[in-house]
């Protein structure tokens, strides 16, 4: 009911190799000044998508942020919420995050009854994501906030049955996510280990700062890659890091 041509569009994409790159934009963290030229570069360069949220938005900038984005590109938007109040009709979809990797169950179901009559009324496209967070090598504003322990990075037996279940469960993507600011990105061993295993198309980032890391996470098998903290430092690097993307390919689904 909920899955529109976003959601079919990811599918798409995995069955046949395709990478797709985004740009997560943090409200908060987003200076006016760099606004235009992140969105002239980001079109320039291709970027499939705009994610747009953070662990905090203390300000009004999201409905903001977002009006500018659609008056400027063409380029989709996505919600990225790190709470039940990160929510706006000016998006185009939300990703329904469910952290499966946590014992904390506001993350799992909690917050998920608070947001869903808003949901169910508005235009958004509602795309169920089991979110897994992986130690990064430092602790990170999202693992704070949710008071949930990471999955360790040689673990990644843990994170494929995570992930699993929370196919098992109904969730039409996973999401790995070494965190903002993390020091080390999620390793291919354990974006290898969660693609072997399941058949959603999978999400990765935290901790991609340059593009060979991208391409390394693309290779493993990730399907959409995320950068966001590294951007925000340096728009020039959307050129390099979406050419790295787009020309990772792995094995088409037969």
């Amino acid at each position: 009911m909920y899955l529109k041509q976003i959601y079919k569009n990811l599918t798409a994409d995995k069955m046949t190799g395709q990478k797709r790159f985004v740009v997560l934009l943090d409200p908060d963290k987003m200076r006016l000044s760099k606004m235009d030229q992140v969105l002239k570069a980001s079109v320039d360069a291709g970027v499939d998508y705009f994610f747009i949220g953070g662990s905090l938005i203390v300000s009004d900038m999201l409905d903001n942020i977002l009006i500018t984005i659609r008056e400027a590109t063409n380029i989709p938007t996505i919600l990225f919420p790190g709470n039940s109040y990160q929510l706006s009709y000016k998006a185009d979809a939300i990703l329904f995050l469910s952290l499966i990797s946590g014992r904390n169950s506001e993350l799992l179901i909690g917050n998920h009854v608070l947001a869903a009559p808003y949901l169910k009324m508005s235009p958004l496209e509602i795309l169920p994501t089991g979110y897994l967070l992986i130690d990064g090598g430092v602790r990170t504003t999202v693992s704070y906030i949710s008071n949930t322990q990471p999955i360790p990075p040689d673990k990644p037996d843990i994170a494929a049955c995570t992930a699993m279940a929370g196919e098992m469960l109904g969730m039409k993507l996973m999401y790995l996510d070494a965190g903002s600011g993390a020091r080390h990105p999620v390793s291919p061993e354990i974006i290898s280990a969660v693609t072997n295993i399941t058949d959603v198309p999978l999400i990765v980032g935290g901790g991609i700062r340059n593009p060979e890391a991208a391409r390394q996470a693309a290779e493993a098998g990730a399907n959409i890659i995320v950068v966001g903290n590294a951007i925000e430092k340096d728009p020039g690097l959307i050129s390099d890091i979406s050419f790295a993307v787009h020309t990772s390919r792995t094995q088409p689904i037969s």
